[in-house]
C-alpha cells in the first residue's frame, strides 16, 4: 500500500491544472465572428455590391443565400458541439433543414435557366472558377477550424471533421455569391456541390491527424 501511495504521489506531483474550454457555442461564435470580419473586408474591397444588391432583390436568391449561410453556421456549431464527449450524435442533423433549403432554392434556379436557356444551361462556362473558389477558400478555413477543434480532443474525429468541412465549404459558397454575376445553372449547382463535397472529404481525411483521434 505504501508503494502504491508513493507511486500516486509521484505521478501527481508534477500535474498541472487543465484549463477548461469555453462552451462550444461561444467558441463557435468567436470563430465565426473572426471569419465574418475577414470576409467583410474582402467583400468590401473586391466585390461589386451594386450587382450583388440587384441580384439579392430576387426572393429566390435571398432564400438561397439564407440556406447557404445557415448551413455554414449550423454545421460549424454542430462541429463544436460534437467535439465534446457528452454531446449527442444528433447534432450532425442540425444543418440538414437549411441544406435542403439551399438545394431547393438552387434547384429552382436551375430549372428556370433550363426553361430559358435550354441545353446551354448545361454548359460549364464560369462554373469551374466557382469550384476552384470553394476549394481555395474552403480548404484553408477547414485547416484553421480543425486546429481550433483539436483542443477538445474529440472522441469521434471523423464526424466532427465532416461537419467542419461542410460548414466551411458552405460559408465559402455563400461568400462566392458576392462575386457571382448570374443565377445558378445546372452546371453551377453541380460544381458548387462538388466543391462542398471535396472540402468535406478533405476535412474527413485530415480528421485523425488533425484532431488527434
Amino acid at each position: 500500500m505504501g508503494t502504491t501511495d508513493s507511486l500516486i504521489s509521484g505521478l501527481a506531483r508534477d500535474l498541472k491544472p487543465v484549463k477548461r474550454l469555453a462552451s462550444p457555442g461561444l467558441r463557435a461564435l468567436l470563430w465565426l465572428l473572426i471569419v465574418a470580419g475577414l470576409a467583410a473586408i474582402f467583400v468590401a474591397v473586391f466585390a461589386d455590391m451594386a450587382t450583388f444588391s440587384r441580384r439579392a432583390a430576387d426572393p429566390k436568391l435571398a432564400l438561397e443565400l439564407v440556406g447557404t449561410l445557415l448551413t455554414g453556421i449550423l454545421a460549424v456549431l454542430a462541429a463544436f458541439q460534437l467535439s465534446m464527449p457528452d454531446r449527442s450524435a444528433a447534432w450532425a442533423l442540425l444543418p440538414l433543414p437549411s441544406f435542403l433549403l439551399w438545394l431547393g432554392s438552387s434547384g429552382y434556379s436551375c430549372w428556370r435557366h433550363w426553361v430559358t436557356w435550354g441545353p446551354e444551361g448545361w454548359q460549364a462556362g464560369e462554373s469551374a472558377h466557382c469550384f476552384a473558389w470553394i476549394l481555395g477558400f474552403g480548404v484553408p478555413l477547414a485547416i484553421a477550424l480543425l486546429l481550433v477543434l483539436r483542443k477538445a480532443r474529440p472522441l469521434a474525429p471523423l464526424r466532427v471533421a465532416a461537419m467542419a468541412g461542410l460548414g466551411v465549404a458552405s460559408l465559402s459558397a455563400f461568400l462566392l455569391q458576392f462575386f457571382h454575376p448570374f443565377d445558378v445553372t445546372v452546371m453551377d449547382l453541380g460544381l458548387h456541390l462538388a466543391g462542398v463535397a471535396v472540402v468535406t472529404l478533405f476535412a474527413g481525411a485530415a480528421a485523425r491527424p488533425a484532431l488527434g483521434g
